[in-house]
């Protein structure tokens, strides 16, 4: 079981976010000073969303080109009966699809497509990844580390933003803004909703941030806040000299062997919002999980440092034993990408198995996710040790 429960209200902020992507400007809230002349943007392609051939998102999304050597993942289904038990009751693995509206669900055994389910959707549908993006700004962060374009996480995030001295961001490290612990003054049910919309009107996220004030002394507790994610994929890209987006596609789309062209979102002013927004298949969220599966390593090359790997999965602050650098851990080592309404990818070392789940649906599932993956990841590695231990023919 979890650690330490997820301090945000996914369903009900799900349908804030649903309404106010949808809604007029006025809809946002009237306490907050509106954006001033903003260009209109293109709207957000749904969650499960495949364009059609020669057609893209135009303003308000970038292009990642897939790998010129991409990560082969080999089709080897086989029967799992996966049975669990969730508040007393015996559940089944069609059971929790069904009912958390799961569009598309992948299973990884190593490089393996052991199970593979699309309803609604097929193995080329786009599906937006909302939060599970926090984890690949994550590996942005530990590349940069790594190449040296960031010295320390422990740097004032303002050695790489100045122009956000005099924020609620002033002296705010880059650990805590990995952590979640930034100390401002965030409510993310209600903030993150003004955000989408604020972008969606082509206003910079740059001059939200600037505008966000200091609550709590940073590095005292978690507080889950999207706009710390969006500041360190601007960061990153400071640090850098390149577009988040295009950083994004040389460093981790390309190298890590992606299979497909995929789209992240921006504010329609050049800002990735390094939040959420990635929009990709299922098999390329699984081969991100694989990356990391396999120790930040694909197809022989080292794309995201080892050590990274290993330090944003474990526990990142004693206020929260549950939470990395822009992960979620469990007690028993697993640990996860997650998104609004339920988007997951789902890595167990032990069992050396990945899971990915995308829904349009708002209800995530709760706790009976972790029983339900849990369970899964077992079933895998139970039937992979019955074939090897099976006498050949």
């Amino acid at each position: 079981m979890r650690r330490t429960p997820r301090t945000f209200a996914l369903a009900p902020a799900a349908l804030t976010v649903a309404l106010a992507l949808t809604a007029a400007p006025a809809a946002a809230d009237p306490a907050r000073p509106a954006p001033s002349a903003p260009a209109p943007s293109a709207p957000a392609p749904p969650a499960a969303a495949t364009p059609p051939p020669g057609a893209e998102p135009a303003l308000g999304f970038d292009p990642l080109l897939p790998s010129s050597d991409p990560v082969e993942l080999r089709e080897a289904h086989r029967p799992l009966s996966v049975t669990y038990t969730h508040d007393g009751e015996e559940r089944t693995l069609d059971g929790y699809l069904a009912r958390t509206g799961t569009q598309g669900f992948v299973v990884l055994d190593g490089r393996d497509i052991v199970f593979e389910r699309y309803t609604a959707a097929t193995e080329d549908s786009l599906f937006q990844s909302w939060s599970v993006a926090k984890s690949f700004t994550s590996a942005a962060v530990g590349i940069a580390l790594g190449d040296g374009d960031i010295d320390s996480i422990d740097d004032p995030v303002t050695k790489y933003l100045p122009e956000l001295a005099g924020s609620g961001f002033d002296g705010v490290s880059l650990r805590d803004l990995l952590r979640m612990s930034s100390g401002i003054d965030w409510d993310e049910t209600a903030d993150v909703p003004f955000v989408h919309v604020a972008a969606s009107l082509g206003y910079p996220l740059p001059e939200l941030a600037k505008q966000q004030k200091r609550g709590w002394e940073p590095g005292t507790r978690f507080e889950y806040t999207s706009i710390n994610t969006f500041v360190l994929a601007w960061a990153v890209a400071e640090a850098t000299g390149v577009p988040f987006h295009t950083y994004v596609q040389e460093k981790i789309w390309g190298p890590a062997g992606m299979g497909a062209k995929a789209f992240l979102g921006n504010d329609s002013s050049g800002n990735s919002m390094g939040y959420c927004c990635f929009y990709a298949t299922d098999r390329d969220f699984a081969r991100f999980g694989l990356l990391y599966l396999n120790g930040g390593r694909a197809n022989g090359r080292q794309v995201v440092p080892a050590s990274w790997v290993e330090r944003s999965t474990r526990p990142s602050a004693p206020f929260n034993r549950g939470y990395g650098f822009q992960w979620w851990l469990e007690d028993d080592g697993d640990y996860s990408a997650t998104g609004l309404g339920g988007q997951r990818i789902w890595v167990s070392p032990d069992h050396g198995v990945v899971i990915v789940k995308s829904t349009l649906y708002t209800l995530a599932g709760g706790d009976e996710t972790e029983a339900a993956f849990e369970a899964v990841a077992a079933e895998v590695a139970r039937t992979r040790a019955a074939r090897t231990a099976a006498p050949a023919r």
